[in-house]
């Protein structure tokens, strides 16, 4: 209870300064008169609202006007006034409030005049107008040298056709011409889709010459959107392709979407990358996911630094919306030309590492996990070669990655008319597989022994270690049907050596 309160339920006050009606007394003692209260020692007090330092009882006599002076200054107890109109309690707390109100004006000196709102800034975009109408955009020319990590964003220009269609497992890519690619991401007004989410920064980038242009096309008011999608359907006419990442699940169906809603043409669909499926194909052997940072930090080296987390651009956008700081929106533009120079450099990283598997030369020091996604994908495109080489540069790795390697190496040995090199990759990737793991390479091995090998003893010996990775009954009948084979070898072996003349002495 604040000190207020308190001296008014002492004096008998209630809120507002109206006299407490129907309150049951809790002192032992009657209450103080007003008079009294006037008369109490200690320092004069600034009266307090609703507490008056007399009686403000109808029935109290009127006072003169040296009783009116003295409201509210405390004089000296008279001899002859009782001891016990006095409250102890009442002194202290009016000591008390006395203080505090003294310590709130120093501290009230000390800070000074509040200072004012700042103004809110102004938009990092400029209007710009077009033969659509009017959009704001942010504009920038980035040259042929700039990298994003260690990798050079001019590097997406130097990728080849067929090999990004072996990448993408996507053969329309194969005709593409990449000199006239064009980069998109979009920030929304959320990730849950539908007619309700709204792109309010569509971002946009292309090669002039080696230099890259980002083109960011702002949505100032909601309702504006179709001098921005006027603009981007132009741009996607003077383009080859589009290059996202995860945009055919997200970007490019919402995208339709606002067309549709806003009454503009629906430009004609291009070929389509989206370098978030390369990405999982390739380094889902890392463990870490392919979110875009993920890959931006353990593949480019890049690590953004005051990045704005993806979960609150919506609620900056609806800030300023609703009169918020402009600029408060530099990070988010910020953040999605960040997007747009990783999708140029991952391009040029990724298809720059999967040339390097040609058959001639894997380049050292790569990581064997990324070795063995890239040697999956070739397997998948049908290029045999290449994955063989990725698979055998990836058996150096340790673990799983190291036994996944050389199953793999095996195969595709095997696929090559290359029996004992695969029986001989199998071998080396029991030495530390353990469990399944280990009972899935017995049972290939069984298989290779068995069919091309022609070697029954050996097929039996690992069929016995192969349980765990197959049916029971399979199981049983795979033993029963080697044994079978191995006995009638030997019985026939036996009728040929007995059947054969002995042989004449000289």
């Amino acid at each position: 209870m604040d000190l207020k309160r308190k001296l008014a339920r002492l004096t008998g006050v209630g809120p507002g300064g109206k006299p407490a009606t129907n309150r049951v007394a809790t002192l032992t003692e009657p209450p103080p008169r007003a008079e009294d209260l006037a008369r109490v020692d200690g320092p004069p007090v600034t009266p307090v609202d609703g507490v008056t330092s007399e009686a403000s009882s109808p029935t109290s006599p009127p006072e003169d006007g040296a009783a009116t002076a003295r409201r509210g200054v405390p004089e000296a107890p008279s001899d002859t006034e009782p001891s016990s109109s006095k409250d102890p309690r009442i002194e202290a707390l009016r000591r008390m409030l006395a203080d505090w109100s003294e310590r709130q004006g120093q501290t009230a000196a000390r800070r000074g005049p509040a200072p004012a709102k700042p103004r809110p800034g102004p938009l990092p975009v400029i209007p710009q107008e077009t033969p659509h109408g009017t959009v704001h955009v942010s504009e920038t020319l980035l040259s042929s040298e700039h990298r994003h990590g260690t990798a050079p964003v001019a590097g997406a220009l130097d990728v080849e056709g067929a090999l990004v269609a072996r990448l993408a497992l996507h053969e329309e890519l194969a005709g593409v011409d990449f000199q006239r690619m064009l980069f998109l991401d979009t920030e929304t007004t959320g990730l849950a889709g539908g007619t309700g989410t709204v792109p309010f920064l569509v971002g946009l980038a292309w090669f002039e010459g080696r230099s890259l242009r980002v083109h960011q096309l702002f949505l100032r008011k909601l309702g504006e959107e179709a001098p921005m999608l006027r603009v981007l359907a132009a741009r996607m006419a003077m383009s080859s392709c589009l290059v996202t990442f995860n945009g055919k699940s997200f970007d490019w169906p919402l995208l339709r979407t606002r067309f549709v809603l806003n009454r503009v043409a629906t430009p004609p669909e291009l070929p389509h990358l989206d370098l978030l499926h390369c990405a999982r194909r390739v380094f889902k052997h890392r463990g870490a996911g392919t979110r875009l940072v993920h890959v931006e930090e353990q593949v480019l080296g890049h690590r953004r630094v005051d990045d704005v987390d993806g979960s609150l651009i919506p609620e900056l956008y609806f800030r300023y919306l609703r009169g918020g700081d402009g600029s408060a929106l530099t990070p988010v533009l910020e953040h999605n030309a960040n997007d747009l120079l990783l999708l140029a450099a991952l391009l040029g990283e990724l298809v720059r590492r999967f040339r390097a598997g040609d058959g001639t030369a894997v380049l050292p020091g790569e990581d064997p996990r990324d070795l063995l996604g890239f040697a999956g994908v070739a397997l998948r495109a049908g290029d045999h070669a290449r994955a063989r080489a990725f698979a055998q540069a990836a058996t150096g790795g340790s673990g799983t990655v190291g036994v996944e390697a050389h199953a793999l190496a095996s195969r595709l040995a095997r696929m090559a008319g290359e029996p004992l090199v695969a029986a001989e990759h199998l071998l080396q990737a029991l030495v530390t597989a353990r469990g399944f793991q280990a009972a899935t390479l017995h049972l290939e091995l069984t298989k290779l022994y068995e069919h091309s090998l022609k070697d029954l003893a050996g097929a039996l010996s690992h069929a016995r270690l192969s349980a765990a990775a197959e049916l029971p009954e399979d199981h049983r009948r795979r033993i029963v049907r080697l044994e079978g084979r191995i006995e009638r070898s030997t019985r026939s072996r036996a009728l040929d050596l007995s059947a054969r003349p002995p042989r004449s002495g000289p």
